[in-house]
């Protein structure tokens, strides 16, 4: 895929990296990628992936602007506040980029209707608040054989890790939390509270794993890390990670 003169002087400065390239460009730009949830992670990542050139990006999410989530999701403003946070993604995207190729659903994502959702995508990036749906979302990606990058933040603490439950070998995300948290359990950021930044430094970096994962096998930065799990403790700060392992008995992509 080439990419035209006004395309090459838009993503210049990453094109000159060596480990993206022009190659690299181009994948991204033929790249299709849903977001599950539109909020202090979903905000960031969708930036950073339009910022990088992602071509396609399919939004997903059922809530609408409150005003309490100006303080941390940056792509809404007051104007917003009442209107549904995909209607207010889409026409952040067509300010920022009017060449992306921008699809939305306000729907809740649900076990009945996750495959749907999800299906014909590159990679799946969820943001979501609550286990239900996270596992919604596993069960739909490893049925229809795509990438999950998962990423969460409370507080002062965030994780980002990337899953690939259809391949051999390679873990899902209820082969890391299991099956107990079936039921929509999460703790909320309006029980115990959020630092702005600390989401846009989970988001951002869960941006740049998509990268990675986009980017596997068209670039040297493509580097899927499967099963990795990384965690950002903004109280330090300081990361470090962890890989997990496959659970046999899983009921999401083992024999369970």
């Amino acid at each position: 895929m080439a990419l035209s003169p006004d395309r090459l002087d838009r993503f210049a400065r990453q094109i000159v990296i060596p480990e993206i390239g022009g190659a690299g460009q181009a994948a991204l730009a033929q790249a299709h990628v849903t977001l599950v949830g539109l909020g202090g992670i979903g905000a960031p990542v969708l930036q950073y992936l339009a910022g990088a050139g992602v071509g396609r990006l399919r939004l997903i999410e059922d809530g609408d602007v409150e005003a309490s989530n100006l303080q941390r999701q940056t792509i809404y403003t007051t104007r917003d506040i009442g209107h549904a946070k995909a209607v207010a993604a889409r026409r952040w995207l067509a300010n920022f980029d009017g060449k992306l190729d921008i699809a939305i659903s306000d729907a809740r994502l649900e076990v009945d209707n996750a495959a749907a959702l999800l299906a014909d995508t590159d990679l799946v990036v969820d943001g979501t608040d609550n286990f239900a749906t996270r596992l919604a979302v596993s069960d739909a990606c490893v049925r229809l054989a795509v990438p999950l990058l998962s990423a969460a933040v409370g507080r002062f603490q965030g994780q980002v890790a990337a899953f690939a439950g259809h391949l051999p070998g390679q873990p899902c995300y209820r082969c890391f939390v299991g099956d107990a948290f079936d039921a929509d359990d999460c703790d909320s950021c309006a029980e115990d509270g959020m630092l702005g930044a600390m989401a846009g430094w989970v988001g951002s970096f869960a941006a740049m794993q998509a990268v990675r994962i986009l980017l596997a096998g068209k670039a040297a930065f493509g580097d899927p890390q499967w099963g990795r799990l990384h965690l950002l403790d903004g109280m330090k700060p300081a990361m470090r990670a962890l890989a997990i392992a496959r659970d046999p008995a899983c009921k999401g992509c083992g024999a369970g």
